[in-house]
């Protein structure tokens, strides 16, 4: 006997809700990574600070967030894939690094076109362009994999098929907005430690990020009655 569209309705309703749960626990868990990234190389190096050793915690960030986001995607992800052989997992790895490196190098060019120093302080510039990438292109790395079509898909008007992508536009675009907002105290004469390239950007990237992160299950939450899905 056919489920009627009233059960089926029902059904629907509560995966969504077991999908919000699940994608609050990873955002949570994403954050406390960034946490963590504070405050556990205090116990192992002298003088750390966020401020004092900033390409340090970039580092540091950036492997915490990366290692968080690859363990709990692989966990709690949607399982839309079919089984794969171990070659072509390898090659997706492959082309996910390239893609990350290729994200970098973009990253820090449109900073230098946006007015970052050319010579001078480039590694600040890379490392700033790392820890924006691994905000952003990890994790569509992770949901989507190297795939250019799906990122234009979730990235165009009207074009998630899941929750997980609705999450995924919200933080993205947070942390760039952030990146942008981190950009505007670099020019003011206050004479803080923070306003160094690029150390304001880099903080307001990571408020970005998290601001993202809380703010993307809360607005599915709201939003859950009004948000429906095309089959990809």
């Amino acid at each position: 006997m056919s489920a009627g569209p009233f059960q089926i309705a029902t059904q629907e309703y509560t995966m969504k809700n077991t999908d919000i749960k699940r994608l609050l626990y990873t955002h949570l868990l994403c954050i406390f990574s960034i946490i963590l990234s504070i405050f556990i190389p205090s116990f192992f190096l002298d003088n750390f600070s966020v401020l004092e050793t900033h390409l340090t915690w970039l580092c540091i960030c950036s492997v915490f967030v990366t290692a968080v986001n690859l363990v709990l995607y692989l966990v709690v992800k949607p399982n839309t894939s079919t089984k794969r052989s171990s070659s072509h997992k390898v090659t997706r790895f492959l082309k996910c690094c390239i893609y990350f490196l290729m994200s970098c190098f973009l990253f820090h060019v449109i900073f230098v076109l946006y007015g970052a120093p050319l010579i001078e302080l480039v590694l600040e510039t890379f490392l700033f362009a790392v820890i924006l990438s691994t905000f952003t292109t990890v994790p569509c790395l992770c949901l989507l994999g190297p795939n250019v079509k799906a990122w234009l898909r979730v990235f165009s008007r009207n074009g998630v098929t899941s929750i997980w992508e609705n999450s995924l536009q919200i933080t993205t675009i947070s942390s760039f907005v952030g990146t942008w907002l981190g950009a505007f105290p670099i020019p003011l004469d206050w004479e803080r430690p923070w306003q160094v390239w690029p150390i304001s950007c880099t903080l307001g990237a990571t408020f970005g990020y998290v601001a993202g992160l809380v703010i993307s299950p809360l607005w599915i939450y709201w939003n859950r009655k009004q948000l429906t899905y095309k089959t990809n």
